[in-house]
């Protein structure tokens, strides 16, 4: 393999690389390497961030190109990034451009691997009929066991909520979907008889979730009172002054808003936005005025948190 490598590099670069890429994939396999290594190999072969997706499973994993795992990216997922699937597995590079020689054997070989280490650890994804059932609060409760005896969901469990209806459950210490790449609302342990419950409040927490400005997964028994609030805003409900305010500043103010409302300081809210402090202050000057209303002492922020999740509620009233 050595001789044949060298030859290569002599002749063609590239395919030297992809020979190389090709041994190095074959090694993970041959050590039964875990899916975190897998998708690592490929991070740091591919010099970029790599992302795996699996949402049949609710896989997502992420490792930058250091090789450190970050599953919470600032990022959502871009179509003119390139991948690879193979069946409901997909593998991201986090980098613009045409793929290279290399980076499409990387995503080949990588994508397979994961595949196939899926399959070895985590076996097929749950009977989506039997997730349906098992959170359905009009069926009868001996299906309902059943269904959850035959998901292996012991005897707590939660149902997470994830935007068009989606529903995934996990028993009680055993995170089987990591949460982080797209909206989602978590819903409490409960015994698996009481798993309507625990997705109806996952839908309610669903509510308060966001892309943009986050917070992208929100647990129910962290909403507090707040979860009352959201029975009062529904399909139709007119939207509160400070709502209508809030939705028509520019991006930038928003962003400026949020980050200083959702942070400890003002230093961390700065350095959260890449600002300097001073430039920072600067910024929420100006937003405040567009507001009307300062957002500094404890009423003023209390008011702008409300706003923001009610604005999140009329975003997706049900």
């Amino acid at each position: 393999m050595r001789e044949l490598v060298g030859r290569l590099a002599a002749l063609d670069p590239d395919a030297s690389a992809a020979v190389q890429v090709i041994a190095y994939f074959d090694r993970l396999a041959e050590g039964r390497a875990g899916l975190e290594a897998t998708v690592r190999g490929v991070a740091v072969l591919a010099g970029c961030a790599a992302r795996l997706i699996d949402e049949e499973r609710g896989v997502f994993l992420r490792v930058l190109a250091d090789g450190h795992r970050d599953d919470h990216p600032d990022d959502a997922d871009s179509d003119d990034w390139p991948r690879k699937r193979s069946g409901d597995v997909v593998l991201v590079l986090e980098k613009l451009g045409s793929p290279s020689p290399v980076d499409l054997m990387v995503l080949e070989r990588g994508v397979a691997l994961a595949r196939d280490v899926l399959d070895r650890t985590r076996g097929r994804a749950p009977d989506p009929a039997l997730v349906e059932l098992v959170v359905d609060a009009s069926a009868g409760e001996t299906a309902r066991l059943h269904a959850a005896k035959r998901l292996r969901l012991g005897d707590r469990a939660r149902a997470i909520a994830l935007p068009d209806g989606v529903v995934l459950v996990e028993p009680h210490g055993e995170a089987r979907h990591p949460l982080g790449s797209v909206r989602a609302g978590v819903g409490p342990f409960v015994p698996v008889g009481r798993l309507p419950k625990s997705y109806a409040d996952a839908k309610v927490a669903l509510r308060f979730a966001d892309d943009v400005l986050g917070p992208r997964v929100v647990r129910f028994d962290e909403l507090g009172g707040l979860a009352a609030v959201a029975a009062a805003i529904g399909p139709g409900a007119a939207p509160s002054p400070d709502v209508v305010t809030v939705g028509g500043l520019p991006a930038w103010a928003l962003e400026t808003l949020h980050a200083v409302v959702t942070s400890t300081s003002l230093r961390t809210a700065a350095t959260h936005l890449t600002l300097h402090h001073s430039t920072l202050v600067d910024r929420l000057t100006r937003a405040e005025q567009l507001l009307g209303w300062e957002v500094r002492g404890p009423e003023g922020r209390f008011r702008l948190q409300l706003a923001f999740a009610l604005r999140r509620l009329h975003a997706h009233p049900e």
